[in-house]
């Protein structure tokens, strides 16, 4: 798939959660291409001490608006400034990078779209490519309270959706390797993003069930390209740069402890 470096203009930019913003970009032209779970490398302008660009999951593709919009974790020097942009400013981007995950094919498959955090973001995209394909996604998305959870309006308009929280403010009480979903319903595959404890507790869940799974990992990726290769992950055919060779990666190739 080609990539694009491309000069977006931001239409919004919007506070989801005091840590959390929406950044919707747009263009001249027809966006490219794009596939859930690829991401994007934003150039951050303006910051002294960000030197390389932040990766950042494709959150949804609105084809009629030519709209691309971005989930953003202010977690860095770098992500904050990306938060005080505002309209009419552009963001120099390289798209789309990676990997996406495998998209259902046969009517018979029954996907499980499980994340947490920011995590979240990728699963969005995932679910609105399904819908538009005719398979309905099931979603099962973890956070700490109620308050941490984030876009659910937008989740439920293509498929059915699960919660759970630790302190059970909202959902089931727990994490989402705990929710009454996993033993009352059977899935042919789980797709899955978030922090990586919880990615290897739904992997093992999967393992434990046999269930085909993949997940998103966020490695630091400072080229999106495989030429710097900060991002090595170990795997079943040696050390792979997420980046380039995910970040979407089935469990089976790699070497989890879990």
């Amino acid at each position: 798939m080609k990539k694009c470096l491309l000069d977006l203009r931001i239409k919004s930019v919007e506070q989801l959660h005091q840590r959390y913003v929406l950044m919707k970009l747009t263009d001249e032209k027809p966006l490219p291409e794009m596939l859930p779970g690829q991401f994007v490398e934003i150039r951050v302008d303006g910051s002294q001490s960000t030197f390389l660009r932040r990766p950042i999951s494709i959150n949804f593709v609105d084809r009629e608006l030519n709209e691309l919009w971005l989930l953003v974790a202010t977690v860095g020097d770098g992500t904050r400034k990306l938060a005080t942009l505002q309209p009419g400013d552009l963001l120099n981007c390289l798209l789309p990078l990676g990997n996406g995950f495998t998209m259902p094919t046969s009517s018979a498959e029954k996907i499980l779209l499980v994340g947490g955090g920011v995590g979240v973001a990728p699963l969005l995209y995932m679910g609105s490519e399904m819908s538009k394909k005719g398979f309905e996604p099931t979603f099962l998305l973890g956070a700490r309270t109620s308050n941490d959870l984030l876009m659910l309006d937008e989740f439920k308009r293509y498929g059915r959706v699960y919660v759970t929280t630790e302190d059970g403010s909202e959902g089931e009480k727990g994490f989402v390797t705990n929710h009454s979903l996993l033993q009352k319903e059977q899935f042919s595959r789980i797709a899955t993003c978030g922090p990586t404890p919880m990615m290897k507790a739904v992997a093992a869940f999967a393992r434990k069930a046999d269930v085909d799974c993949e997940v998103s990992l966020e490695n630091l990726m400072a080229c999106g390209l495989g030429a710097c290769l900060c991002c090595v992950e170990k795997t079943t055919e040696g050390n792979l740069c997420v980046c380039k060779d995910g970040p979407v990666f089935n469990i089976r190739k790699l070497l989890w402890q879990v």
